[in-house]
């Protein structure tokens, strides 16, 4: 395996072949993930919520960012991996944006980058892209500014935001976007972006007709259960399998069943005898 470029993820949606991608926020996690066949990682802004316990995402900050970015990065091998602008360190300005861009390429190692936004962003995208940086452009619901979208609700049910969503598409792919992640809108409005640009979609609650498809790593292993949200499967339930097994360690320990003679070093009975007699020499045991 080879870690694939913005040209593989083209040629993929021109030949009709699916992207896979996860969130991963640390070392080891991504040393599992790095073998398989996940093309994109995400070092996501929601490490604010899975792995730091606030309540939202735009708590977490550039240099916390690129902490995760850095654990993660060092173990993607295979993978290509997107680190998360995250809230107000793009908004503010364009030369800002491209700063913390740049940040996270060189100090987090991260391949690319992600920010939240269509029409509004198109120019603070183009200045990322021209300054060499791949950018994953994300509109539909943005977390980020959920509170100015209604809410944690899907989006582009009517015609007026379902317009916007589409030019939202548009206009990231002029600005050189190489992808659009399109999350919480319904299906038939996600195939009509999709089959209406030239980059790919990686959809998250945007139905099966998308590019792609991400989804939260804790929430697809069952990691996390504070907030699953309805578009998330669950393929494993590793959060029970933790808890019964930490369960079963202190039962075992209290009982003294751990550890045993197996999980034990041990001296050879004449080593054992000569550090004894040297202990009480010196009278420091009985």
């Amino acid at each position: 395996m080879s870690k694939p470029t913005i040209l593989d993820f083209k040629r993929m949606k021109m030949n009709g072949e699916k992207i896979s991608m996860s969130t991963v926020y640390d070392y080891g996690m991504m040393s599992q993930v790095d073998k398989t066949g996940i093309e994109l990682v995400l070092v996501g802004d929601s490490a604010s919520m899975v792995m730091m316990g606030n309540e939202g995402t735009i708590s977490i900050t550039m240099d916390e960012m690129i902490v995760f970015c850095k654990a993660v990065t060092k173990a993607a091998k295979n993978t290509f991996v997107l680190g998360d602008m995250p809230f107000m360190s793009y908004e503010v300005s364009g030369e800002k944006a491209v700063e913390n861009a740049g940040r996270l390429m060189k100090e987090g190692g991260v391949d690319g980058v992600k920010l939240e936004g269509g029409e509004r962003m198109q120019e603070t995208v183009k200045r990322i892209v021209n300054a060499g940086i791949p950018v994953l452009g994300h509109i539909g619901l943005t977390p980020q500014t959920a509170s100015m979208l209604g809410g944690f609700k899907v989006q582009g049910k009517d015609v007026g935001i379902a317009k916007q969503i589409v030019k939202d598409a548009k206009a990231l792919e002029q600005a050189g976007a190489f992808g659009i992640l399109i999350e919480a809108i319904p299906a038939e409005l996600a195939k009509l972006v999709t089959e209406n640009i030239n980059i790919p979609t990686i959809g998250i609650g945007a139905g099966l007709h998308c590019n792609g498809q991400v989804l939260v790593l804790h929430d697809m292993l069952g990691l996390f259960d504070k907030f699953v949200p309805k578009f998330a499967k669950k393929y494993a339930s590793l959060g029970e399998q933790v808890k019964n097994s930490l369960d079963d360690f202190v039962q075992e320990v209290k009982t003294e069943k751990f550890p045993t003679i197996e999980h034990s070093f041990l001296m050879k009975e004449e080593d054992l005898q000569n550090v004894k007699q040297a202990l009480k020499e010196e009278g420091l045991v009985n």
